[in-house]
């Protein structure tokens, strides 16, 4: 056997495993129903893979400073411990601020669920854009481009969202645990008091999502501007009610940040759904989203024919049009003989 084709086995080989896991060109996005199941057990293998790399992370992070940041846990007993100590108890010979543990494993369990949590934020990026690539393929498009748009906007909302909570927590704090204080101290343990912190982060920062959601709408087609521009006082006061009842602590400074930014965040959406529904009529025309049964609307307007031009006037000496000449026979046809016909 020659040495060329010796060579030539591994690059074969080589070549038809690239061939093995490299992905089809799928430009208009069709699947049969066992490819949409393929795609989408990757997809959640991936966002998984990530959850748990984030989880990690956040797990560590919860006891130990990281990049000269403080440690997790330090900066979400930040609000309670920013109480003046007079407001909350004090349980250690040094004075310094603890929260206090009531079961044997909740400190453990405590920080796993706060790393959970961490790491879905820390893998929001990579599982927004699993399920933003997922649904993509049967969008058009026009409609793909705005896949950096949605899963940045995403990150963003809910980020801003948690901070936002985290900074109004102190006052919601301040104005809870000093209700009845001449006949009591609060003196919260970790379960109660991280449950109540990160559920609250939670859900700003997943209210904080509701204007995307309305874009997202907007962009795809299902929801005009139409349909909401003369509901604004509806959706402000659909807003307030809902901060009212999804805050946990039922405090007014929460509620009232909460359906304030949202209010915001909201008309920003509506101002958005102005311009791309503005946009979109001047780059598609009306007829073109008939259905096949519909007809377009006529053109009313009056438009001219075409340039007018004199008319003859026979009075003028004009000559009238001559009489055609007969056409002859041809010379191998013969005349028509009418006298069989009448026998």
């Amino acid at each position: 056997m020659s040495s060329s084709t010796t060579s030539a086995a591994p690059h074969a080989a080589k070549n038809t495993k690239k061939k093995r896991f490299k992905r089809k060109s799928n430009p208009e996005g069709q699947m049969t129903l066992v490819a949409h199941l393929q795609e989408l057990r990757r997809r959640i293998i991936i966002s998984v893979v990530w959850l748990v790399i984030g989880s990690i992370a956040g797990f560590m992070w919860y006891q130990h400073s990281v990049f000269g940041l403080e440690s997790l846990g330090e900066i979400l007993r930040g609000p309670y411990c920013s109480l003046p100590p007079e407001k909350r108890a004090s349980l250690t010979l040094d004075g310094e601020c603890r929260l206090i543990a009531t079961k044997p494993f909740e400190m453990f369990l405590l920080r796993i669920k706060i790393g959970a949590l961490a790491g879905t934020v820390f893998a929001s990026p990579v599982w927004l854009y699993q399920i933003w690539a997922f649904i993509t393929p049967g969008l058009k498009k026009n409609e793909r481009k705005w896949t950096f748009a949605f899963v940045f906007s995403a990150v963003f909302l809910f980020v801003t969202g948690a901070v936002l909570a985290y900074f109004v927590l102190a006052y919601g704090l301040d104005l809870l645990l000093t209700i009845g204080g001449e006949t009591q101290v609060a003196a919260l343990s970790g379960g109660y008091y991280f449950d109540f912190i990160l559920s609250l982060l939670l859900i700003f920062g997943v209210s904080f999502e509701v204007p995307l959601l309305i874009a997202m709408l907007n962009i795809v087609g299902i929801l005009s501007y139409d349909a909401m521009k003369d509901k604004r006082r509806v959706i402000i006061l659909g807003m307030f009610i809902f901060a009212a009842f999804i805050t946990p602590g039922q405090d007014p400074y929460s509620m009232l940040a909460l359906a304030c930014a949202l209010s915001v965040l909201v008309e920003l959406a509506i101002q958005f759904c102005r311009i791309n529904d503005k946009r979109r009529d001047v780059e598609r025309p009306a007829w073109m989203d008939l259905d096949d049964e519909s007809s377009s609307a006529l053109d009313e307007a009056p438009s001219t024919i075409g340039g007018s031009g004199p008319l003859a006037d026979a009075s003028a000496g004009s000559s009238p049009l001559p009489k055609p000449a007969p056409i002859p026979p041809s010379a191998g046809q013969a005349k028509p003989n009418y006298f069989d016909d009448i026998i």
